[in-house]
């Protein structure tokens, strides 16, 4: 009867700790998370550049006002797209912008949290930014091995587009 008790709590103490286990797919509430922007529905997308060469523009963009400002698809400057929280972290992205059209890419915050994270990253980010050179657009391609971050990569990167009012 002893065996028995001793093999039944030894499997009752496996199971709570085997359901305990948090691993590197779970967010930071235990549950897999979304991609999502601000918490308004505000995409925290910024504008810093001229629209024309003879003017400044600045500030934030979430508002969706396209009356302040005056930018046009001619303009230069930098525009810094939303965060979009993925089940690994973070991924943030900025452009630059001259002559209405995307000159550098920038991937601001991308998921670090282990070896692999970096790994991948090192491997996908210039990747997704080669294309989103080539393509001019978020219309870009997913990274075989790195299909979260790639989302994440073209929901800011699309942010940002629309920050700086591309077409």
């Amino acid at each position: 009867m002893r065996r028995i008790t001793g093999w039944l709590l030894s499997t009752v103490a496996a199971l709570v700790l085997l359901f305990s286990y948090r691993t590197s797919t779970m967010g930071a509430g235990g549950e897999s998370s979304a991609i999502t922007s601000g918490a308004d529905g505000s995409t925290g997308s910024t504008w810093r550049g001229t629209s024309d060469g003879t003017g400044s523009s600045t500030g934030d963009d979430s508002g969706g006002d396209d009356s302040g400002g005056g930018r046009v698809s001619g303009g230069s400057g930098t525009a810094t797209g939303s965060v979009a929280q993925t089940r690994w972290g973070p991924v943030q992205v900025e452009i630059t912008v001259s002559g209405g059209k995307i000159t550098h890419v920038t991937a601001v915050q991308v998921p670090d949290g282990n070896h692999r994270d970096q790994e991948i990253n090192d491997y996908a980010v210039p990747i997704l930014r080669q294309e989103t050179l080539t393509a001019q657009s978020a219309r870009i391609d997913t990274v075989s091995g790195a299909t979260v971050t790639s989302d994440g990569y073209r929901e800011s990167l699309q942010s940002a587009i629309d920050a700086a009012h591309l077409k």
